[in-house]
């Protein structure tokens, strides 16, 4: 190993060693999930024998929670670590620290689910589920979408037949598609239609919590609006709770009932729905709000474009992240890291000018 890699690897031994909190949760009755100064980090590996040199600091210390029956979205630009903290929550990839608590279906209580493995975590499996972003790429082409939907209740010792085709046909109907394309395969349908078996194969289980990963994004605009509804209405079917992921501000505001802004792995602001497009607090969620269109050519729009690109996760700025970009700094953004402070009733930001 070079001097120059012994030297990085010492500088970043300090924050790479981040460990699970032994914390009593303090959630209220009508909180499905939170998590508590949730870290992942993804090893950077070099040199000659492959040590590791350094960390991209994906998500780096948040906390939010969720309630039982709502939509919590997770906004912000490409890189901010929004879809990695959703996969971390639900257990897809293990948290380099802190703790992930779950109301589990068998029990109702709380529990620490960073810690769990082997049988417990597969029934886990079963209350937690994800709709990717890509409806062609997350559905297997060489079966037919009837056993795409099946599957995971083979998986989870559904032995019945006659009861899983049952429960197939039923969940096609409920998303809108015919029962007799059951023999078909993803590509005789369109990306709607791959996005509603998607969606079917997410919820045969009954799911407690669904965490849609842009999950109309790669939609048309017209079929977006269709999936959307259709979000809406199992949500209200089946007592469904979202983590929804999107970049889109449109459709955020419209399937929200609070909004967790991140920037470069931290939370930056976080409120109910209306208070965040109301009354926005930190510069970085106003910008954002500020760069959405106006589809009207007749007002005019004076857009503050953010300057600069999203520094490296793997080397963040020193203090305040987003200092690099602010048209707001100041001096102490440059050496001390704000903290997330309470503005008004559930509405938090992490700004030094707060």
């Amino acid at each position: 190993m070079s001097k120059k890699e012994k030297m990085t690897e010492i500088e970043t031994k300090d924050y790479l060693d981040v460990r699970h909190e032994d914390i009593e949760p303090t959630f209220s009755d009508d909180v499905l999930v939170g998590c508590h100064n949730l870290h992942k980090y993804f090893p950077i590996h070099g040199g000659l024998f492959g040590a590791k040199i350094a960390d991209v600091r994906a998500v780096d210390g948040i906390s939010f929670e969720i309630k039982k029956g709502e939509t919590h979205s997770l906004v912000g630009e490409s890189g901010a670590g929004k879809t990695t903290a959703a996969k971390t929550l639900i257990r897809l990839y293990d948290s380099t620290g802190g703790n992930i608590y779950f109301r589990r279906q068998k029990t109702g209580l709380f529990e620490d689910v960073t810690k769990i493995k082997g049988e417990d975590l597969r029934s886990l499996r079963k209350e937690v589920q994800i709709v990717f972003q890509d409806p062609s790429g997350s559905l297997n082409p060489r079966i037919p979408v009837g056993d795409i939907i099946e599957e995971p209740m083979i998986v989870h010792g559904i032995k019945s037949k006659n009861e899983r085709k049952d429960r197939v046909v039923e969940m096609m109907k409920i998303v809108g598609l015919r029962p007799e394309y059951l023999k078909r395969y993803q590509h005789e349908f369109s990306g709607g239609q791959r996005q509603r078996i998607g969606i079917a194969r997410a919820l045969v289980l009954n799911p407690e919590l669904v965490v849609c990963d842009e999950a109309v994004s790669a939609l048309d605009v017209s079929i977006q609006s269709q999936i959307i509804n259709l979000l809406q209405r199992l949500q209200e079917k089946f007592s469904l709770t979202y983590l929804f992921i999107a970049h889109d501000l449109a459709v955020v505001r419209h399937m929200s009932d609070t909004i967790g802004v991140m920037y470069l792995g931290k939370l930056v602001e976080s409120a109910p729905n209306a208070v965040l497009f109301n009354n926005p607090a930190h510069p970085y969620t106003q910008a954002l709000l500020n760069a959405v269109p106006v589809p009207d050519p007749e007002i005019e729009h004076n857009k503050k474009i953010i300057m600069g690109d999203i520094p490296s996760p793997i080397n963040p700025p020193s203090g305040c992240r987003f200092r690099t970009r602010c048209p707001k700094v100041m001096d102490i953004c440059k050496v001390e890291e704000p903290k997330m402070k309470e503005i008004e009733p559930r509405h938090m930001a992490a700004c030094h000018l707060l």
